[in-house]
């Protein structure tokens, strides 16, 4: 069984990755993970950097909004409307993304969305949802319209804002969200070429995908492991 100490260390690694990685923007995204009794989940404070993130940092809220731990902090409102309500819903997601960097809101803002122009992007194929933009996510109703657009799915992005990822462990949420960060970069560096595209086949796409999420077992993990070596050696 998950330990209060070990969920909150893996979310820390998992501030501090994306920090070395540069997919944070200033204080104004936002990582969580379900808490070790399933009834909460931890999240940063509004107003600080990735790379400050410690476990003493870290706010428990629990699924209705209310401050568990952390009440000497400053609340996200949009943060628990994301998380919040997510975690409400879908059971089986353990971790939650949220994110947007220049290359994954250029890709939303497109109305095509992402293209299964390479392998990164044949991670999502018709495995991502989309949520039309509508100003910031403060109250109940938009973290509705959040659910019923992530349907069943572990990937959406948010048009014009940025992205969501999920995860049925903190594994799987990071693996979601390089894969994402670096099929996006490179649709990004392909459309501007401005030449005609090579796109796979309908059924070469779904094969790559089944290989792509089939390929290993606890999806994530060996990445994961090695990212957490490199932070350990950063610290």
């Amino acid at each position: 069984m998950l330990t209060k100490s070990k969920v909150k260390r893996d979310l820390v690694y998992a501030y501090q990755i994306l920090s070395y990685l540069k997919l944070d923007d200033h204080t104004y995204t936002h990582l969580s993970v379900r808490s070790e009794d399933k009834k909460s989940f931890y999240i940063y404070p509004f107003g600080i950097r990735f790379n400050e993130v410690n476990e003493d940092s870290l706010m428990e809220i629990s699924f209705d909004g209310n401050v568990i731990e952390g009440r000497e902090y400053q609340y996200n409102r949009t943060g628990y409307i994301i998380h919040g309500f997510i975690y409400q819903a879908r059971k089986d997601i353990q971790a939650i993304f949220h994110l947007h960097t220049p290359s994954i809101v250029a890709v939303s803002s497109l109305k095509d969305g992402l293209l299964p122009t390479s392998q990164w992007a044949l991670h999502f194929y018709n495995k991502i949802s989309y949520h039309d933009y509508n100003s910031l996510a403060l109250d109940d109703a938009e973290g509705q319209r959040l659910i019923a657009d992530l349907k069943g799915n572990f990937v959406m992005l948010m048009r014009n804002h940025g992205s969501i990822t999920c995860g049925r462990t903190i594994q799987e949420a990071m693996f979601y969200t390089y894969h994402l960060e670096q099929a996006c970069k490179t649709q990004c560096l392909t459309l501007a070429m401005n030449r005609e595209l090579s796109v796979p086949n309908e059924e070469i796409c779904s094969k790559a995908v089944k290989d792509l999420l089939s390929f290993e077992s606890n999806l994530g993990e060996r990445d994961w492991h090695a990212w957490v070596r490199l932070i350990k050696g950063k610290l």
